[in-house]
Order: C-alpha cells, then structure tokens, then sequence
C-alpha cells in the first residue's frame, strides 16, 4: 500500500538552529513518537527502534534511516526502511526544506511511503490517519524542542 503525505509548521527559531535540531540524535529521539533508540551510524544516518501502534496492531519497528541531498541549512532528503516482525514492513522517504519566513523558519514536508504485512491490511483511512497523527505529534514535540 502508497501512502503520501505533505504539511508544513511555522517554527520560532533561525533556520541555522532548525537545521542543528534536524540533524541532532538526542533531538529526534524525543521528539519521534514511540522511539526507543536512535544512534548515528558511520554513513551519516541513523539506525532506529520505535514502537508504534496502529489501530489494532502494535509492533517495534527496527530500521535505519539515509539523509541525502544535504543543503545545509536549506533542507535535505530523508530515506528509511523498517521492519515490525509480523506487523510488516514500512519504506520511504521525505523530502524536507527550510525557508525564511515571518521572523522564523517555515518547513515543509513531502513524504512518499509504502507498508506491507499486516498494517497494510487495516485500510487506508486508519493508515493516513495514523500517519497523520504521529506526524503532528513529532513536528508539536519538534516545535518545543526547537524553541527551548
């Protein structure tokens, strides 16, 4: 099952700081909904576990995560695959870019993923609304946490 998703948050702080909390371990980790561990691997990625439930079906996703095409402070491409045992497997990528705007930093998103195993079997309405509310809880974890 395809999965798209796109959204955008206004954020009170200077794209050189957005972009600091954007590629730093500790940050993401407790802004990621569910998260267990994140580290930094050699390639410049991150290898993650997170615990995530859908709907009906929990399960603890295990993968790594590529940053490319980096244009610091402008943005980057954000890659990962993971794997949830019997839950299935989640894929994809984002594409996120930082803008000046009103005083602060806008960012935008565009996500492109595809989910197989159980989780694709529960619909694709519980699927984009899942999807969805993890997304605004990260970004709303990410607001707090880029303001201080």
């Amino acid at each position: 099952m395809a999965m798209t998703m796109s959204g955008e948050v206004q954020l009170a702080a200077s794209r050189e700081v957005v972009w600091e909390k954007l590629n730093d371990p500790a940050v993401l980790k407790s802004c990621i909904p569910g998260c267990e561990e994140l580290e930094t691997t050699e390639e410049g990625g991150f290898r993650a576990t997170a615990k995530i439930k859908v709907g009906p079906v929990s399960a603890r996703f295990k993968g790594k995560v590529t940053l490319s095409d980096l244009d610091p402070p402008n943005g980057y491409k954000i890659s990962g695959e993971g794997e949830g045992g019997v839950a299935g497997f989640a894929k994809g990528g984002a594409t996120v870019a930082l803008t000046e705007k009103d005083g602060g930093t806008l960012l935008t998103y565009n996500v492109e993923a595809q989910i197989g195993g159980k989780l694709a079997q529960l619909g694709q309405r519980l699927i984009n609304g899942s999807a969805k509310k993890i997304a605004d809880e990260f970004f709303n974890n990410f607001a707090k946490a880029v303001q201080g």
